[in-house]
């Protein structure tokens, strides 16, 4: 399976103009100054340069402009009111699995990369805290291609690309270094497998929920749901290696996903989050469709 490399993710961005990610509620959004204002004024970030018209800000006048092309020329603005957008994505040796089209840690890059290009193009600044076991970075919000460009790189840089022992409580730590960073108004998007059973603790979640919105993108793959055919296989893992028996697993491997898959449901049932399920054998372009498509949105 091929890992991701920078072309695919630069690809994304055609993938995330019909993708919009939206405020739960616009009332909310609204007091919390989630989106930019569409009107123009003495705001925080430049526009552009047109001729002067009456009425404008003689203050705004770029006299630069003016004195090269021989016309009074003035600046417009853009009130800032984007939201932080923050990633948290688990990248920890674990995520190296797939039986489908690509590795759990391959969804998360591609995923995260399709999220960082929908944040931006709507407007919002994009961030990213990103735990592969063994480094943590944290890239603070920032607009436009400033904002994903390094997030792509870290992505590619920490993503897995060998199988390994399980890290403890990565996502544990990796939220516990992204909660200080998390002003009100945030909106923070989760891609984790959840494995770890501390990853879905209520008590993790729940001071971050209280005053962002947070989203989880659940990672999956068919062969931990369902569990191993018939017959028997053999599993490498670093200086081990099993031999397993399809129907002799399967009972307590399906029950470890059924326990998995409760927390999960839990979590998100008692803090009221939002969920959307990735899996390994389907394109992210595909998977995010329904949750985040344009059209699905009402003003």
């Amino acid at each position: 399976m091929k890992l991701p490399d920078l072309a695919d993710l630069l690809a994304l961005r055609g993938a995330s103009r019909s993708l919009q990610l939206r405020a739960r509620g616009a009332a909310r959004a609204l007091l919390l100054g989630s989106h930019r204002g569409a009107h123009r004024g003495r705001g925080l970030e430049f526009e552009e340069v047109r001729p002067y018209a009456a009425g404008d800000d003689v203050r705004s006048i770029d006299w630069r402009v003016t004195a090269r092309r021989g016309r009074v020329h003035t600046k417009l603005f853009r009130e800032e009111r984007e939201r932080p957008v923050w990633l948290l994505v688990d990248l920890q040796p674990a995520m190296f699995f797939g039986s489908r089209r690509q590795m759990k840690s391959a969804v998360a890059v591609r995923a995260s990369a399709l999220l960082a290009w929908i944040a931006i193009a709507g407007g919002d600044r994009v961030g990213a805290v990103i735990g592969n076991g063994s480094h943590t970075r944290c890239l603070p919000p920032r607009t436009r291609e400033a904002g994903v460009l390094p997030i792509l790189t870290e992505l590619l840089a920490l993503q897995p690309r060998s199988p390994a022992m399980p890290v403890e409580n990565n996502l544990r730590e990796t939220l516990g270094q992204l909660r200080p960073l998390v002003h009100p108004g945030s909106l923070v998007l989760a891609l984790s497998d959840f494995a770890e059973a501390s990853s879905t603790d209520h008590s993790l979640w729940s001071a971050l929920a209280a005053h962002a919105e947070c989203r989880l993108f659940w990672i999956t793959d068919r062969l931990e749901r369902e569990g191993l055919p018939d017959g028997r296989f053999r599993a490498g893992l670093p200086r081990r290696l099993l031999v397993l028996d399809g129907v002799a697993s399967r009972p307590s491997w399906v029950a470890a996903w059924q326990e998995r898959e409760a927390r999960v449901a839990g979590l998100c049932q008692g803090l009221r989050l939002e969920l959307t399920h990735l899996d390994t054998g389907v394109a992210v372009e595909t998977a995010m469709q329904p949750s985040l498509r344009r059209k699905s949105y009402a003003a």
